[in-house]
């Protein structure tokens, strides 16, 4: 067996980097950008109005002006102020030549074409600079996920195409006789299919593009047609048969159609009967059948591997800190991940661990990590966790 921190970097290893597509920037939300992106304009283009008021080219109490004009937003004045004139201008608007500030307009008295300044003026400009946001040439880095602020950040820039990691295609093999699809009725010794379409879910939120394939059964033909199936794919995700019994198909047969192992068991829990590879020109990861297992194993492994084929940072799943509200028993050789929820400010794992029980997964917060060996802990005391929600 290796560690969780071994397979994680054997892992990272075996994950090739994917293609840049170009998509319309209403289609990059999400995804991941490729390459540096560089500002075609600059934002704003031109000395801009922060407030309504009047431009003028000097501010002083009781002075008086004549409005010559006025400059709203796309309609801007094109002429030069002069000393003792005065723009009618709006909150976007072009400040036009030769004016050096905004007085607002609550500290101006207007009659007709003649404005006076009161006696308290704001001491502020209220220009916004050209270029005061950001200038041609200035980039956007590349790494990172576009949320919907970059996506009006790169709008303003004037990019309308933006440079994206392709996204993975991850094909997902359940396997087993004993599995049937959610809706169909189950025989006496069969069980609902479920990893696959939690994983599915957990690839959508990762930005993959998962593909739910027909179950495998216990058979090398079935298996056979599964990896035909997955054929194109960038990762192929199997769950179940990893074990090494007379009916583990994935780790009896995978061999002989083609998969190159490189490990095989991790020193973890949930998880353990967990393997990796190559199966031609895809990544393989092996997760074990139980529900808990596989789904801890997506969180712990196949994500970190999605987001390092998405070209971010290749690490382990981002952990927190947190206290603990009651206390825990110690732990055994390998690293454990407990299901655990917050409570009463802290932190309280079920006490129930079974890798089978999914509904202790669907009520849990996060998964407390435990080092192998790792002493009796006392509530108050913090530990690392990964979350869940």
């Amino acid at each position: 067996m290796i560690s969780v921190a071994e397979a994680l970097d054997q892992l990272f290893a075996l994950a090739r980097p994917l293609g840049v597509e170009t998509v319309p920037l209403l289609q990059a939300h999400g995804r991941v950008l490729a390459r540096d992106v560089a500002a075609t304009r600059n934002q704003p283009p031109f000395d801009g109005s922060a407030m309504d008021g009047y431009a003028v080219t000097e501010v002083a109490p009781g002075l008086k002006l004549r409005m010559i004009g006025e400059s709203a937003a796309g309609h801007g004045f094109y002429q030069t102020v002069k000393s003792g004139e005065a723009v009618r201008i709006f909150t976007g608007a072009p400040v036009p030549d030769g004016a050096t500030a905004v007085v607002i307009q609550e500290d101006v008295t207007r009659d007709g074409d003649w404005i006076t300044i009161g006696d308290s003026p704001e001491d502020n400009d209220h220009i916004r600079p050209a270029g005061g946001d950001f200038r041609v040439g200035d980039t956007v880095s590349a790494g990172r996920v576009l949320g919907s602020n970059d996506i009006a950040l790169l709008a303003s820039m004037n990019i309308a195409e933006v440079p994206v990691a392709r996204r993975p295609v991850v094909a997902l093999i359940s396997t087993g006789d004993e599995l049937v699809m959610p809706g169909e009725t189950p025989g006496p010794d069969q069980i609902i299919a479920s990893n696959t379409f939690g994983l599915h879910a957990l690839m959508r939120d990762l930005g993959a593009e998962p593909r739910l394939l027909p179950i495998a059964r216990d058979n090398e033909p079935s298996l056979k047609t599964a990896f035909e199936l997955a054929r194109g794919s960038d990762l192929i995700v199997t769950i179940g048969g990893a074990s090494v019994g007379d009916h583990d198909v994935v780790a009896n047969l995978a061999p002989q159609l083609g998969f190159d192992q490189s490990f095989y068991k991790v020193a973890m829990r949930p998880g353990k009967p967990l393997m990796a590879g190559r199966f031609g020109e895809a990544m393989m990861i092996g997760l074990p059948g139980n529900p808990v297992s596989a789904m801890v194993c997506g969180h712990v492994f196949v994500a970190p591997v999605v987001r390092a084929m998405l070209g971010l940072p290749a690490q382990p799943a981002p952990r927190r800190t947190g206290v603990l509200s009651e206390p825990l028993t110690p732990n055994g050789p390998r690293e454990h991940y407990m299901r655990a929820r917050f409570e009463n400010g802290g932190l309280v794992a079920f006490g129930s661990q079974d890798s089978s029980l999914l509904s202790i997964l669907g009520k849990a917060d996060a998964l407390i990590v435990r080092a192998p060996n790792d002493g009796p802990r006392a509530a108050g005391e913090t530990v690392e966790y990964l979350p869940l929600r």
